[in-house]
């Protein structure tokens, strides 16, 4: 075998899942920001569940474990998705900073105040996820189309459980 034939048969194989380059592009950048959103998200989460202080430390400590440990999970989902769409996903905080839309916290607040920054939080990734989905429907991309939508349920009612806290 040529040197030549070995380069060729390393080059990438080209994909062909019935979605457009274009529209997989729109896609991957859609979820990309959802993906940075998400893993800003995640950070705060897990900084609140180790630094929750006061009177509901114990019920909060719990309820950001799990939410934390739900959004590690949907962190891999959601990057393993941009890259089965032919895409590279972001993956250093320099990235997700750069097209987050959440904000960095690095203050200590009271443990309501947390609950109040993430409940607002949440409801920002659901506007981020919101508006990667007319790309997804436009191609007919049902995987992400299912994707985002299991992700706005999440932080729906992630977001609800949070703001009842407050009530």
């Amino acid at each position: 075998m040529s040197q030549q034939t070995v380069v060729n048969e390393q080059k990438d194989m080209e994909i062909n899942i019935g979605i457009s380059e274009t529209n997989r592009k729109k896609i991957a950048d859609g979820l990309s920001k959802v993906l940075a959103d998400t893993y800003m998200l995640y950070l705060k989460t897990h900084n609140y569940h180790w630094n929750v202080t006061g009177e509901h430390f114990h019920s909060l400590h719990e309820q950001f474990e799990e939410q934390y440990t739900e959004l590690a999970a949907a962190i891999d989902e959601i990057a393993e998705r941009i890259r089965a769409l032919g895409h590279r996903a972001p993956a250093s905080f320099r990235e997700y900073n750069e097209i987050t839309t959440i904000d960095e916290d690095n203050v200590q607040p009271k443990a309501m105040e947390m609950v109040r920054r993430l409940a607002v939080d949440n409801e920002t990734v659901l506007r981020t996820a919101r508006q990667a989905l007319p790309a997804c429907e436009e191609a007919g991309d049902e995987a992400s189309i299912d994707l985002i939508t299991e992700r706005l349920h999440t932080h729906s009612k992630t977001a609800w459980m949070l703001r009842s806290h407050l009530e």
